[in-house]
Formats: C-alpha cells, structure tokens, sequence
C-alpha cells in the first residue's frame, strides 16, 4: 500500500463527522450518488439518537429519520453551504420528531396473535433488553441537564474526534472552554446517576 494511502486512510480518521459530512454532501452535489449513501451511513446514528431523544418508540423513530433523508433528497438545494449539512439534518430531525411526537398520540389495539408473528426470536432477550433500559436511563439523565450540556454530549457521544473550532461556534463558547466545559457536564451526568442509583 502507498505511503499516500496510509495517510489517506489517517486523515480520514482523524477528520470529524461534521467535515465528512460536508465531504459527502459536496460530492453528492457535484454528481457522485454514492456519497449520498456514505452521508446516510455516516449520519443516520447521530438522527437516530436526535430523534429517539424526543420519547419516541422506535417504528416512529424510524420513520422520522426516514423522513429526515426524504425532505434532503427533496430539497438539498436549500443547502446552500456544504458545511451546514450537519446542522441542516438536525434541524430537520428534530422538527420531524417534534411533529411526530405531537400528533401521534393514537394507540392500536393489535391481537396477541400478530404480535406473537413478529417478535424477535432471539436468545438474548433479557440482556439486550437490559441494555436498552440501561442506555434509556442514561439518556434520561442527560435530559435533565442544562441545554448546552446536552448538545455537547449528544456530539461527543457519536464523534472520538470532535470539530472543536465547529462545535465552539454551534454552541457560542470559546474553543478552550470545551473541555472544561465536557468535563463538568460528565460530573453532572455522574452525579445524576449517582443519585438515581444507576451507578
């Protein structure tokens, strides 16, 4: 393999979701309908984590991070920087799982029968469910913290190498103060923890 690849493959690494995105969305509107694929793989867990934050139960998740895909293939021309790609799909997510969240208050009646034919058959169950509650909880911890404690967290959950200079400005704080800043909202999501008896 050629030293260039290697290095190739580094920069990559080491570049953030938010600068990929942008790579991808660039691509995609100069013509490559592949990088639309690369910016869903790369995307989709961030929108699926936005989405799931407003309570909904996962089919409705689903389709609010469905929806979130439609509205950019059908209107990517309202992005008009390739940069603001990240933060065009937030929003949209979050406006999605708002109106979802909203509206849909019906529940069907469905026979123990159906739902017998769809349950997954799997041997894990109990500790898959276990983990579910468990990253619930978490979650829910992180929903009571200040505004921009959760939006700090919801990135460097899904992001080992975060854009500072992009996430200063997002969140209207010096680069510096970052740190610092993850650091307190970690001790304040311990805290909470602590106190709700999940660690």
């Amino acid at each position: 393999m050629a030293a260039s690849d290697v290095a190739g493959r580094s920069d990559a690494t080491e570049s953030s979701v938010w600068v990929r995105a942008t790579a991808c969305f660039t691509r995609w509107q100069g013509g490559d309908s592949a990088a639309l694929d690369d910016l869903v793989r790369l995307m989709t867990p961030v929108l699926w984590h936005t989405v799931r934050a407003y309570g909904l139960t996962q089919a409705a998740a689903e389709d609010a991070v469905q929806n979130t895909w439609l509205a950019l293939v059908r209107n990517r021309h309202q992005v008009h920087e390739a940069a603001a790609i990240g933060g065009w799909l937030l929003t949209t997510a979050r406006r999605t799982a708002w109106r979802t969240k909203s509206t849909d208050t019906r529940t069907l009646a469905v026979e123990d029968t159906q739902l017998a034919a769809n349950l997954p058959n799997s041997a894990a169950a109990e500790a898959s469910a276990l983990e579910q509650l468990a990253s619930t909880a978490l979650w829910q911890h992180v929903q009571t913290l200040d505004e921009r404690c959760q939006r700090l967290l919801r990135i460097v959950a899904f992001d080992d190498r975060p854009d500072y200079a992009g996430l200063a400005q997002s969140l209207g704080m010096p680069i510096g103060s970052i740190g610092p800043t993850r650091r307190r909202c970690l001790d304040k999501l311990r805290s909470s923890l602590e106190k709700g008896g999940q660690l």
